[in-house]
């Protein structure tokens, strides 16, 4: 015979009658990334990228002057640096971070 269950609407709704068969197992979060992004907030790294944010904006006001030519020159250079400037604070942030 199967067994019942007098409850009432009020015991049913709050789950008093009920217990879980199985228990919740405590698990350990392992995280894929060694280090904070806080560690990004480093002064010189918010320098470079302040730099090159300044030259981007600067850039762009050029180009609603219509000063292209001037434009096309900091287009040229920016070309290079950028990449440069780029792994070059790459290199600095894990030659200065401590792991």
């Amino acid at each position: 015979m199967r067994k019942t269950h007098d409850s009432t609407f009020r015991k049913f709704f709050h789950h008093s009658f009920f217990k879980p068969s199985t228990k919740p197992r405590p698990s350990k979060a392992y995280s894929f990334v060694p280090f904070s992004p806080l560690a990004m907030l480093d002064p010189t790294i918010l320098t470079i990228g302040g730099i090159v944010l300044g030259i981007a904006i600067i850039e762009r006001i050029l180009e609603r002057w219509g000063v292209i030519d001037l434009v096309d020159q900091f287009a040229k250079v920016m070309r290079f640096i950028l990449p440069v400037t780029f792994y070059s604070a790459l290199i600095y942030f894990f030659a200065t971070f401590m792991f």
